[in-house]
């Protein structure tokens, strides 16, 4: 019989909060059990306030990491989108947007927004997609709004030690495959992704594995003996390097970055939601649309603003987003006015920029002007109706 053992917990129904007691062993490593009960807890206190249950409030809530990296990239992508985040007190939780009416941000960890969004006292949120995944655990409350915000950049990975038996282990086959993993001495994986972890091992079929549960230093498990194997995010490697530790082929179980998730009930139900959420997507789409993108003008010598977009569209990098937008230069000579020159204006991607120059230079382009975007607005943003759709509207 396979010695898989795996750590779930039982969703307490609302408005009812779980009370979870964690029980960690004290002899060898085996996984950390949980336990749930129930129990009505008394109304929270916000500002000498009783907290209002969700579906008698009418302010929209947001919410933010409180803290680290990924809050502080949190709130300049939203300074950026003209979204200031005004907090009076840094150490309050709450504060808002003054751009937009009838709404606050609250500064909660990332697994109790999307805990919070379940429940329905939150009804948007900015967190990593992996946090999505281990804390949702797949609840189709969860809608994901925008799932590529363009930081927090991470993979849930498997990763074992580059020394010993695992030396010319490189896949996650091959680690299977090892014969020294038996009912009796399984595969002793530690992670803090109690759900993600047992799921992905289900996935792929694999027998003979345990889960044991930590919340940091996991790198250093496999030295001190206590597992085979590490499950957690890795960005850069560099930690798993400097700890002889390597990730394995077919081992990731989750690419992630920062996403825009919402309560499916919220955006369905309550005044006001859906269309805030579309603004909000709005401004986020058309900022990170511009990163990466300039815009570039040049003028060109031709007979004709048709001529002129014949030689730019013979170009494979100044297409731009439509096309080329071509005005003519009007310039006094011997008394007459004349057009011996077209002004072309293009948005070129920013890895094709100096490919692009170049380009522009081969057909005749001079006084070229590069500058960066800070917004573009398209006619409707794809996300708004693949939105509509997923909630059927």
């Amino acid at each position: 019989m396979a010695a898989f053992q795996a750590l779930f917990v039982p969703r307490c129904s609302y408005p009812a909060r779980p009370l979870c007691f964690f029980s960690p062993s004290s002899a060898s490593p085996k996984p950390h059990f949980v336990s749930c009960s129930s129990s009505v807890i008394a109304p929270d206190l916000v500002d000498g306030k009783i907290e209002m249950d969700a579906s008698e409030r009418d302010v929209i809530r947001l919410g933010l990491p409180s803290k680290g990296r990924m809050a502080s990239e949190t709130l300049q992508l939203l300074k950026d989108c003209q979204l200031t985040v005004r907090q009076v007190n840094p150490r309050q939780y709450v504060a808002d947007i003054p751009q937009i009416s009838n709404f606050e941000v609250w500064f909660q960890r990332p697994k109790d927004i999307v805990r919070k969004l379940v429940s329905g006292d939150l009804d948007l949120g900015i967190v990593g997609l992996d946090t999505v995944c281990e804390h949702g655990k797949g609840d189709e409350e969860l809608i994901i709004v925008h799932d590529a915000l363009g930081f927090g950049d991470c993979r849930l990975s498997l990763a074992i030690p580059k020394y010993g038996i695992f030396e010319n282990i490189n896949s996650l086959d091959e680690l299977v495959q090892m014969p020294q993993w038996t009912p009796e001495k399984p595969l002793r994986i530690v992670t803090g992704f109690t759900y993600l972890g047992p799921k992905f091992v289900k996935e792929k079929g694999l027998k003979h594995v345990t889960f044991s549960t930590a919340d940091g230093a996991l790198e250093a498990a496999p030295a001190m003996g206590i597992a085979d194997a590490i499950l957690d995010l890795v960005s850069s490697g560099t930690t798993l390097r400097e700890n002889n530790l390597k990730e394995i082929g077919d081992g990731i179980v989750l690419e992630s970055e920062a996403v825009l998730v919402a309560g499916k009930q919220a955006l369905i139900q309550r005044k006001g939601v859906l269309d805030t959420t579309h603004e909000i997507l709005e401004r986020l789409e058309a900022h990170l649309l511009a990163l990466g993108q300039f815009t570039v003008t040049a003028n060109m010598r031709g007979g004709s603003a048709e001529e002129v977009a014949k030689r730019i569209l013979s170009q494979p990098s100044l297409s731009g987003l439509q096309g080329p937008t071509i005005s003519p230069v009007f310039c006094k000579r011997s008394g007459s006015v004349i057009v011996d020159y077209y002004a072309i204006v293009i948005c070129v991607p920013k890895k094709a920029l100096y490919k692009s120059v170049q380009q522009l230079r081969a057909i005749g382009g001079s006084g070229i002007l590069v500058s960066p975007l800070t917004y573009i607005f398209e006619e409707e943003t794809p996300r708004w109706p693949a939105l509509l759709k997923k909630l059927g509207l």
